[in-house]
C-alpha cells in the first residue's frame, strides 16, 4: 500500500510508539495530522517532520473530538494509538484509574471512530488501524481496566471488519506485547520480549502496508498468550 501523499490522523502521537510511528509514516511520504493531549510535545514532533499538523485533543472529551474532526479536512486513514495504563490487581481496585483506562483505551476509540467511520463509508474508502494489546486476548493478573478495555477494542475491530468488508474501508488491529515506555515503567515484574518504541512502530507500519486484519507481535510471546486460551478453566484457575 503506497502512502505517498495520503493523509493520516494519528491519535496518540506525542510519546513512545506513536511518536516513532509518526516518523515512519513521514519517511513514507504521508501527510500527518497528529493528536494527543500534550500540545508542546506535538509541536516538537511536528518540527521534526516534513508535512505534519498538530491538533491537540483529549479523547475523553466528546466535544473536543468532534471539534478536532471538523478541523481535519480530507483524510485517508486514522490510527488510534491513545492509551492509558496502570497495573491494578482486583484486590487493589481504584475506580478512578480503572475508568480512566477504559475511557481512553476503548471509549475514546468509539468517540473518534464515530466521527470518522461515517465519513469513510460515504467517500467509499478509508484505512483504520487500531492499536490493541496482547492483553486483550485473556484476563490476566493485575490488569483491571486495561485488559478489559483492550478486549473491548479487539471485539470492536472484529465487528467493524465484518460490517465494513464491502464498503471499501479497511480495518485492522495490531496487538503488541510489552513496549518500553513511560507506561510500562510502572511494572515491577520482568516483561518478556520487551521492545523499543521504534521496533514496535516499525511492526505497526509494516502491518499498515497490507490488508491483513490482525497482527500480533512479537511472535513467540503472542503464541504463548494465544495458547492460554486452550488451557481448561479447571487448570488455569486451579486454587482460585
Amino acid at each position: 500500500m503506497d502512502m505517498t501523499g495520503k493523509t493520516y490522523w494519528l491519535v496518540g502521537a506525542s510519546e513512545g510508539m506513536g511518536r516513532a510511528l509518526a516518523h515512519e509514516l513521514n519517511d513514507a511520504g504521508a501527510r500527518l495530522i497528529l493528536s494527543a493531549r500534550n500540545r508542546d510535545r506535538l509541536t516538537s514532533l511536528c518540527s521534526e517532520l516534513r508535512n505534519a499538523q498538530a491538533v491537540p485533543l483529549d479523547v475523553t472529551d466528546l466535544e473536543a473530538v468532534r471539534d478536532a474532526a471538523r478541523q481535519l479536512g480530507h483524510i485517508d486513514g486514522v490510527i488510534y494509538n491513545a492509551g492509558a495504563y496502570d497495573p491494578m490487581p482486583a484486590q487493589e481496585w481504584d475506580s478512578d484509574a480503572a475508568l480512566q483506562m477504559v475511557d481512553v483505551n476503548f471509549v475514546g476509540a468509539m468517540r473518534v471512530l464515530g466521527e470518522i467511520v461515517p465519513r469513510f463509508v460515504q467517500q467509499g474508502y478509508g484505512d483504520i488501524t487500531l492499536v490493541g494489546s496482547l492483553a486483550g486476548y485473556h484476563g490476566l493478573p493485575a490488569a483491571v481496566g486495561y485488559g478489559a478495555s483492550k478486549a473491548a477494542l479487539l471485539s470492536l475491530a472484529e465487528t467493524m471488519r465484518f460490517d465494513l468488508r464491502e464498503s471499501g474501508v479497511v480495518v485492522r488491529i495490531v496487538n503488541p506485547g510489552f513496549i518500553k515506555t513511560r507506561l510500562t515503567e510502572k511494572n515491577d515484574f520482568k516483561m518478556p520480549m520487551l521492545m523499543s518504541p521504534e521496533t514496535a512502530a516499525h511492526r505497526v507500519f509494516k502491518a499498515m502496508r497490507s490488508r491483513r486484519f490482525r497482527t500480533d507481535f512479537p511472535a513467540p510471546f503472542s503464541w504463548g498468550i494465544r495458547i492460554v486460551g486452550l488451557i481448561p478453566d479447571w487448570l488455569l484457575y486451579r486454587g482460585s
